[in-house]
Formats: C-alpha cells, sequence, structure tokens
C-alpha cells in the first residue's frame, strides 16, 4: 500500500510550485490544493507526472474540503500567504485532522495564534505543526540552537538577515503591507512576550567578511522572538534586516519577475549570542535564492515527519523542538542551500 501523499496549499503560487517540483525529484507523490482550480489543474498538467500528482480543490471557506485534504495526507505544506489570512483555517484542518503541518508564514501574530490556539487538538491528534518553516524563521530559530548549545543563561540573541535582490510576489507584498503597517507589535524583551507599540529604529549589526557592519531595520517583524525562547533560555530576542532591502528599486515592482529573476537573491543569516556575564558565539548561513531555500527547508521538514523520523512528541513545535538543528543545517548544506560558518 503506497504512503500517503503530500500535500501542497497554495500550490500554484511561486513557493508552491518549488515545493511541488522538489518533493517529486523526492520520488514523493503529492496533491495540489488551492483556490483556483483552473490554476491547479494547468500547474499538473506542466510537472507531467500524472501517476504522482493529484488535484484537490479547496476553498478557504470551505472547511468540509479542508479537512479531506488533510485527512488524506501525510504532510501538509501550507504556501499561500498572507498567513495573517490564510494561516488559521488550513492549520485548523490539518490539527484536527491529526495531519502534520509546516507553513512558510514570516507574520508572529500567525506563529504566535498557532502554539497558543492549536497546541492541545494537535498534541491529541498526534499531528506536529511546525510554522515558518522557511527561510524567514526556522533558519534562524535552528541557528540559535546550534549557536547556545550548552549555555545556560543567555542574555540577548540578535538574529541579523542581509537580503539583496529580493524579489517580492504579490502575496509577499501584501504580507509587508500588513506587518509594515502594525501598530502593535510582538516582541520578547526582558523574558516577557509582549503584543504592543514598538519604536522602529537604525541600529547596525556586525556581519562577519566580507558582508561586514550593515545599517538595519530593528526590530523586524518575523516569527523568531515567538519560537527561540521556547528552547532556548534567553531574556530577549530582535530580528533585524538590512534597511538597503528596502531601498532597492525591486522589491516591490517584480510581480512578474519569472523564476529565474527570483532565484537572484543573495542572503546572509546571522545569529548572535550574548551570554549573561559577558562573552558569547555566533554562526551563520551565506547563499542565493531565498524561494529556493525555504522551499527546501519546508521539503526537508515534510519528508522527517512523513517517515516519523526525529520528532519524538505531537503539537506545535519550532524547527529547533522539533529536529536537531546540526544535522538539519548540514543536510540543505549538503543540498546546496547555502554554506553554513559554526
Amino acid at each position: 500500500m503506497n504512503a500517503p501523499p503530500i500535500a501542497i496549499y497554495g500550490a500554484n503560487g511561486h513557493t508552491g510550485r518549488l515545493v511541488a517540483a522538489e518533493l517529486l525529484s523526492r520520488d514523493q507523490d503529492i496533491v495540489l490544493s488551492g483556490r483556483d482550480a483552473g490554476a491547479l489543474r494547468a500547474l499538473a498538467e506542466e510537472l507531467d507526472s500524472p501517476r504522482r500528482v493529484r488535484v484537490h480543490l479547496a476553498p478557504l471557506d470551505d472547511r468540509a474540503a479542508l479537512r479531506e485534504l488533510a485527512e488524506n495526507a501525510s504532510v501538509l505544506i501550507h504556501c499561500a500567504g498572507p498567513y495573517a489570512r490564510t494561516g488559521e483555517p488550513v492549520a485548523a484542518a490539518a490539527a484536527a485532522a491529526g495531519c502534520h503541518y509546516v507553513d512558510h508564514a514570516i507574520e508572529p501574530r500567525h506563529v504566535k495564534h498557532l502554539f497558543e490556539s492549536l497546541q492541545a487538538q494537535a498534541q491529541r491528534t498526534g499531528a506536529v505543526m511546525i510554522p515558518q518553516m522557511s527561510f524567514y524563521g526556522a533558519l534562524a530559530d535552528l541557528l540559535a540552537a546550534v549557536v547556545t548549545e550548552g549555555m545556560s543563561e543567555v542574555d540577548r540573541i540578535t538574529v541579523g538577515y542581509r537580503v539583496t535582490g529580493w524579489r517580492m510576489t504579490k502575496a509577499a507584498i501584501k504580507t509587508a503591507e500588513l506587518l509594515i503597517g502594525e501598530i502593535d507589535r510582538v516582541t520578547y524583551t526582558d523574558g516577557v512576550l509582549r503584543t504592543g507599540p514598538v519604536e522602529i529604529r537604525n541600529t547596525v549589526f556586525p556581519f562577519p567578511p566580507p558582508i561586514g557592519p550593515r545599517t538595519m531595520i530593528a526590530p523586524f517583524p518575523s516569527g523568531e522572538m515567538v519560537t527561540i525562547p521556547r528552547h532556548v533560555p534567553v531574556r530577549t530576542v530582535e530580528s533585524q534586516l538590512t534597511s538597503s532591502t528596502f531601498e532597492e528599486e525591486q522589491i516591490f515592482t517584480s510581480v512578474d519577475a519569472d523564476a529565474a529573476e527570483r532565484a537572484r537573491t543573495e542572503f546572509m543569516v546571522a545569529v548572535q549570542a550574548v551570554a549573561a556575564g559577558g562573552g558569547g558565539r555566533n554562526a551563520h548561513i551565506r547563499g542565493t535564492d531565498i524561494w529556493w531555500v525555504g522551499a527546501v527547508a519546508s521539503v526537508e521538514a515534510a519528508l522527517l515527519l512523513a517517515e516519523g523520523r526525529e520528532t519524538a512528541k505531537a503539537g506545535v513545535l519550532s524547527a529547533a523542538e522539533a529536529f536537531h538543528a546540526l544535522p538539519f543545517l548540514r543536510r540543505m548544506e549538503e543540498l546546496g542551500a547555502f554554506t553554513l560558518t559554526v
């Protein structure tokens, strides 16, 4: 009997297409799902693997269709943002069905909501749910686990994102508009997770050579402030993004860019941990194409979950709670996703 397929919600978007292609390259059966039947059928024909690909229409307001999708999949990979609007119904269907779930969210509120609202149900049904299993979020969460291993008390973790050449999709632009317009933001300071007004400032992050110190926007609204404190004894967590990223002309004007253009992103993600008594550690990854790297992260996670490897407990988990951090990062390095320096 064949194992249940891996479902991709939002399969006809840029990230969904990357995820579908990556899964097929690993000989996985997949289900393409979303809200546009015509686009899903066209993608299925384009992938040209009729024995491994099927289509399941599931509008966000059709709870029965979403539940059926989750009940017949081993893992559901959610690729359709903004997650502030799409996240809850898809994640809730997975939790109710006991289907493992990963998504590509960046929004801290969505991440926080999953931990607060679906934890008990996922534990009951046996679902492992990992929000933001993508470029933004998971990689920093895993790096933080590696950097702080053996540290008993951490004063501060700072995540620095250096991104150039980012070409946003329509969904990414909608997400950015929502996040930029937020007055109340999720932060983690002095050991407390808060939601409230935050002053946005410029600061400098010391990226290692050849990048060097860069002016940053801080805080950058990603979900690490929700996930990292779950497994690191830290007082304050903050993410920062190079201010030059949003100054590049193409970032908001490239919604019609093709896959080759989108792949021209360059990045470094660096994590700096400062010990309570002084001193500390750091690590970073460096590579290209944040879209493909995010797709590979979610596929690696989905395959580990589908095969029942590594994760010993059900529930809503961060990437580093679900998987052994350093082996996961090394595996991605082997696949060519980035270069890791620890």
